[in-house]
Formats: structure tokens, C-alpha cells, sequence
């Protein structure tokens, strides 16, 4: 058994927030890369707190989790405060610094080698995940794509908000599992009723109704329809391309000493344009991670060049009509509607 260090669960959380221009305007954004573990720390802890409560998770059993890389951190560190050792189940995509980090943390890595043809690496991670459930029985799979739990854990991000600024009109939140987007909201509408939500997504997600390509960007977007996205919450969507991310990845770390990866820079690249297009609002967003493991791709011109990232990219968004009409390189909707059509 794992023995519980609970004195590491306060590294999460308690991030600072800080203006950023934008033209002749400004923005707020939240820094989740000053915790430790970033962003999704709060939702891997709400996520297993929660479970261990309801008696699905016994104490010491295993976590098995399918992750691009940035839930796997949160639930590396959940794992180590609570008293549980962490399987996480990758793809070949992971990038070689995150997967030797994990190692040095003693996690064992199943590593899928071959994307589903429907669902992209996220099903296949998925189907191996079954697997493994199978074979280790009293492991708890979190599924932070379609658990509650999961925006539960932002509700303290929120109330660090109301506490640190003094206004919001309009959250920029990108958008994967869907679970900080809808924390975030349900506790800021409380207070400001009126604050109009735009959704990030990544071009080639269909978490908003677009084909489902292959995407380079990690952590942004998904081939599957999370459970957790509130649709309703929504006054508009932006797709950003992989060029467009990395070009406000490089613009925001070299105007401000800020980096992150592919959603940050997706979230930074629209709050500017939010605050921009109406100088009067006040926008808040999210960055959800450092640089540190993008170092080899939004920062490494080589690899960037090979993959046509160093390209010109559009300097504003283009409106289509129906979020169905396909997007390439930056577009936004303002219709928006669950693509399985089961949810408001």
C-alpha cells in the first residue's frame, strides 16, 4: 500500500491571476502553472476524494486513468497525497520528457501503439483502459471525461477568482473533458448572472460538432463527446488551429516571460481577441500549464517547421454559420449545440 502524504495536496491550488495585454486592451488570466501539478490537480483530487467517500475507491487500491499527459500529473501527485498508486494508460504521441518524468515517479505507463480508426487515440486509450480494468480488479477508473466530479474540482478555482478580481463579463475556457468550463461557470454565474462563456476548441474536435481529424494539439479537443461539456453554457465557440496555437504560444512568452501549451496559447490567442472586440468588457481565462513539456514541439522551430506550424496565420477569427460547417485555421460559431443532440 501507498502511504498517504497529505500535506502535498497544498501545492494545488492558491495560483495567482495577472492582466495581459492585448492591443490597446488587457485580459486576466489565471495561472494554474504556478501549482505544481497544474490545472487538473483540482479535478483528479475532487475526482478521487469524491470516490473514496461513495466507497468506490478502497483505501490503497489502484487508479488506472486514460491521459494525454496533464491529468496523468494531477493524478501523480492526488495518488501520492491520498495513498494510491497511479496507472495511466498513453499513446505514442506522449512526449519523451512527460514520459520520463512519470517514470521517475514511479507510474506504470501502458502505452498504446495504434490510433483507433474512429476515435483517434482517445478510444484506443480507452479500449486498452478496459482491458486493464479486467485485469486488476478494485483499481478505480476516475473517467474524467463523462464524471461530475471532475467540474467539481474547479469550484475552489472559482472562489480564488471571486476573491482576486473585482469584475467578469466574459470567460475564455478551453475546452477537453469540459469539466473546468463548467465549474468555473456554475459558481461565477452566481455572481455575475450576465457573464457570457466562449468555448475553445481545437480544429479536428468534435466536441462541438466538427469532423473528427487527426490533431497535433494535445489536451485541447476530443474525438469523443465528454459527458462533462455543459453545452448550455455557451454564448459562442472558437476553433484554433495547431499553427494558430503556437504562434500565440511564442507571442505570449515573448511579450511577457508567460508559456504554456497548446491551451494556453489557444486560450490566450482568443481572450485577446474577446478583449479587443469589446475594450469595456473584462475577460478572464485560464492557463492551465507550463512550457516545460512543449519544449520539444511549440517551442522547437525544427519540429514545428516539419509539421508546417511556422506558417502565416490568421489574424482573426473566421464566422461560419452552423457549427457543423468545417473549420481550418481559426473560426468561430456563436450557434451552439450538442452534436449527440441528447443534451441542452
Amino acid at each position: 500500500m501507498t502511504a498517504p502524504q497529505p500535506a502535498l495536496l497544498e501545492l494545488i491550488g492558491h495560483t495567482p491571476v495577472v492582466r495581459v495585454a492585448a492591443g490597446t486592451s488587457w485580459y486576466t488570466a489565471k495561472l494554474e502553472s504556478a501549482s505544481i501539478a497544474g490545472m487538473k490537480a483540482r479535478a483528479a483530487v475532487s475526482m478521487l476524494r469524491a470516490a473514496a467517500a461513495r466507497g468506490d475507491l478502497a483505501p490503497g487500491a489502484p487508479i488506472i486513468e486514460s491521459t494525454s499527459g496533464t491529468l496523468g500529473m494531477g493524478l501523480v501527485l492526488a495518488g501520492k497525497a491520498l495513498g494510491h498508486p497511479v496507472v495511466l494508460v498513453v499513446d505514442d504521441e506522449l512526449e519523451p520528457d512527460l514520459r520520463a518524468l512519470f517514470s521517475a515517479y514511479g507510474v506504470r505507463l501502458e502505452v498504446v501503439t495504434e490510433a483507433h480508426p474512429v476515435g483517434g487515440w482517445q478510444q484506443a486509450r480507452l479500449d486498452r483502459l478496459a482491458e486493464l480494468r479486467a485485469a486488476l480488479p478494485g483499481a478505480y477508473w476516475p473517467d474524467q471525461y463523462d464524471n461530475p466530479d471532475n467540474a467539481g474540482g474547479y469550484r475552489a478555482m472559482a472562489e480564488e477568482i471571486l476573491a482576486q478580481v473585482d469584475r467578469v463579463d466574459v470567460l475564455v475556457a478551453s475546452i477537453g473533458s469540459g469539466g473546468h468550463c463548467a465549474g468555473l461557470t456554475r459558481v461565477l454565474r452566481t455572481r455575475w448572472p450576465d457573464l457570457r462563456v466562449i468555448g475553445v476548441d481545437a480544429v479536428g474536435s468534435r466536441i462541438f460538432g466538427q469532423p473528427d481529424r487527426r490533431r497535433l494539439m494535445r489536451g485541447l479537443g476530443s474525438s469523443i463527446l465528454p459527458r462533462n461539456v455543459a453545452y448550455r453554457d455557451f454564448d459562442e465557440v472558437h476553433w484554433v488551429g495547431a499553427a494558430e496555437a503556437v504562434a500565440a504560444c511564442r507571442r505570449l512568452a515573448a511579450a511577457t516571460g508567460l508559456a504554456g501549451g497548446w491551451s494556453t496559447g489557444a486560450a490566450a490567442l482568443v481572450a485577446g481577441w474577446a478583449a479587443e472586440r469589446d475594450p469595456g468588457s473584462r475577460v478572464l481565462t485560464v492557463f492551465p500549464d507550463g512550457p516545460h513539456r512543449y519544449l520539444r514541439t511549440i517551442y522547437d522551430d525544427t519540429w514545428c517547421r516539419a509539421n508546417g506550424l511556422l506558417t502565416p496565420t490568421a489574424t482573426a477569427p473566421a464566422t461560419v454559420p452552423t457549427p457543423e460547417h468545417e473549420v481550418r485555421g481559426w473560426g468561430r460559431c456563436t450557434l451552439v449545440r450538442d452534436p449527440a443532440g441528447v443534451r441542452a
